[in-house]
């Protein structure tokens, strides 16, 4: 019994949060799955109205495309790999990708506090994309991107009747 509780303690040392990449719009599925075999998972959801022809829907969309969280231990790895849906683990430097708790528990208190979310890799962004500031003291202008230098956007503002220049952050930019 004694022999069970250490090694049942020295697993749960090695859990930690990792990223597992899904199938594209399998996020959700794949978290169900993961629950359902005892891994403990987290796939950040936002909530956003759909209209269609006949109705409005509130519908839950995960935040990170193709990405779930999961807490596990090494030998657990296996059975994640093997669950329908999970492509592999997200690796950095030749290991898997890791979180800490409190890196999880910002992602869930910003996703409890904000209500308009809404996730735009920097990759997506190219010169001449049309783009509104969510946030700050130009917010709702929009403009075109003229340069993304790193994980800032070079931008023209071009409704203010003259034309001004402004650096914003990435995040803080929306397509329009």
């Amino acid at each position: 019994m004694t022999m069970l509780s250490n090694t049942h303690k020295r697993d749960l040392q090695q859990r930690s949060w990792k990223v597992i990449y899904t199938r594209p719009r399998w996020e959700k599925k794949v978290d169900t799955l993961l629950q359902a075999s005892g891994v403990e998972s987290y796939c950040p959801l936002k909530k956003e109205s759909h209209k269609w022809a006949d109705r409005n829907k509130i519908v839950h969309l995960p935040i990170f495309s193709s990405y779930v969280f999961v807490y596990s231990n090494p030998k657990e790895e296996s059975l994640i790999r093997q669950t329908l849906g999970v492509i592999n683990f997200i690796h950095f430097e030749g290991r898997p990708a890791t979180l800490t708790d409190a890196e999880i528990n910002r992602i869930r208190d910003f996703i409890a506090q904000e209500k308009d979310i809404e996730i735009i890799s920097v990759n997506q962004l190219s010169a001449g994309d049309r783009v509104r500031i969510k946030s700050g003291a130009l917010e709702s202008l929009s403009g075109k991107v003229l340069q993304v230098q790193g994980k800032n956007v070079l931008m023209v503002l071009d409704h203010l009747g003259c034309v001004i220049i402004t650096k914003v952050a990435a995040e803080n930019t929306i397509l329009a």
